[in-house]
């Protein structure tokens, strides 16, 4: 019998308008200290660890399906939404932004976007229409949160605007698709 299994990284479309809007899969929920991620091999959730800062997520955090970046993850994205959304849900989210980091020496964007079908935040169309204590909040987690994690260094770049967003989340998909070739998508 052929071992076939479901794995959201593969297996779930990144959305019929990307990158204007993508489909995003919630590894970890607004809020949290645990630091929740996919197991690329099974397709489960598992905790990586639990931070050790005094900070939590400031965002849903999770990934971009069928994307794929240098640092041999899918692309990250950071999902602004007025509920909170439980781990491994698919949220189709409206693309505002990035937020350009380096993680040890390794590049690491992170998308920014709204839940698409959220009326509390979908009229955001920019990163620039955000409270700047968002982009505040963002930058502060980014940069704390490893800090007392045997002093591993973050530094966040700079925030760009959707234009830019676009072109990242366009280069990911380009080479997924070199790596691991068009797979057949759960729409």
């Amino acid at each position: 019998m052929k071992n076939t299994y479901f794995n959201p990284w593969h297996n779930v479309s990144r959305g019929d308008n990307n990158p204007q809007v993508v489909q995003s899969i919630i590894e970890i929920p607004k809020g949290s200290k645990g630091k929740y991620e996919l197991d690329k091999d099974s397709g489960l959730l598992k905790l990586d660890r639990v931070l050790f800062s005094a900070v939590h997520y400031p965002a849903a955090y999770g990934f971009i399906p069928q994307t794929y970046c240098d640092d041999n993850d899918p692309l990250d994205i950071l999902v602004l939404c007025s509920v909170d959304i439980v781990p491994m849900c698919i949220v189709e989210a409206k693309v505002i932004g990035v937020m350009q980091m380096v993680d040890q020496d390794e590049e690491d964007d992170k998308i920014i976007a709204v839940a698409a079908h959220d009326i509390s935040v979908n009229h955001y169309n920019d990163i620039s229409d955000l409270p700047p204590h968002t982009l505040l909040e963002m930058r502060r987690f980014f940069e704390d949160y490893k800090a007392l994690e045997h002093n591993k260094h973050v530094v966040v770049e700079r925030f760009m605007g959707k234009e830019d967003a676009y072109r990242i989340i366009n280069d990911s998909i380009k080479l997924y698709d070199e790596t691991f070739g068009q797979l057949q998508a759960i729409k």
